[in-house]
């Protein structure tokens, strides 16, 4: 399958102390990396190994986001939802293109590039080192809660941001029954299962938490924070922790 768009766009609280697992300090937070994929989408595998490559690493949250529209080729792909297609296409209008496509990386939310395409891949995420901003994030988990904490920036000329939840598959492997891939394994890293905004951020400092009881939906076993300015914009800061201690990012 070539790479070709085809879709327009048209309080709680709960107190956690002793038993919070932290996420521990980074020198200097992670380049965002989404990729849009799709199982039915034949051109997919190798951004996936890609993505794949990339999680492990230290200087970037690699992010896997399956889409839907590619199911009307005979197999429905069985991690997308939704949510990770309008997503992509809200990405689209804020960038000025007229559709989408898979496979597609975006980076940092302020480009994309096609995502089997590792030197391009390499050179948006060296671009993004040298104009970075940073919120600190602070992320701990209870049984009962996540706790969010999110801090200033020394700039005072920030948009407002979002705050987005997202629930985080780390591994997950597919065989693909029908389709352009039909008879292949697939395997996948960070895979978002859920997302929503949870908050708007000023440019001051802000702690959330959201119980368990709020965070029902498809499985996951890690939760990423990402700091936006706008909904789609430049993304300013970002951290990913484990539900449990053995998860920890």
């Amino acid at each position: 399958m070539s790479v070709v768009p085809i879709i327009r766009h048209s309080g709680f609280a709960i107190l956690a102390l002793t038993l919070a697992i932290p996420v521990p300090c980074l020198a200097k937070r992670q380049v965002v990396l989404e990729l849009y994929t799709s199982q039915g989408c034949s051109s997919c595998p190798p951004a996936d190994a890609l993505e794949e490559r990339l999680a492990d690493r230290g200087d970037v949250l690699a992010l896997s986001l399956p889409v839907t529209y590619w199911d009307m080729l005979g197999w429905k792909d069985t991690l997308a939802s939704e949510g990770n297609t309008r997503r992509q296409k809200a990405y689209a209008a804020a960038m000025g293109h007229g559709g989408v496509y898979t496979p597609e990386i975006v980076v940092d939310g302020v480009t994309d590039v096609v995502g089997s395409r590792e030197t391009q891949v390499e050179a948006a995420i060296a671009a993004r080192r040298a104009d970075m901003r940073e919120v600190p994030i602070t992320l701990s988990v209870t049984p009962d809660a996540l706790h969010i904490a999110i801090g200033a920036l020394p700039e005072k000329n920030i948009d407002d941001a979002t705050v987005w939840l997202l629930h985080v598959l780390n591994h997950a492997s597919v065989r693909i029954g029908a389709g352009e891939n039909s008879g292949r394994k697939l395997d996948y890293r960070n895979v978002v299962r859920e997302l929503r905004a949870v908050a708007l951020w000023k440019g001051q400092p802000i702690t959330l938490d959201i119980p368990r009881a709020d965070q029902s939906g498809p499985g996951y076993d890690s939760v990423a924070v990402l700091v936006q300015e706008t909904a789609y914009g430049r993304i300013i800061g970002a951290r990913m922790i484990g539900t449990s201690s053995s998860q920890q990012h």
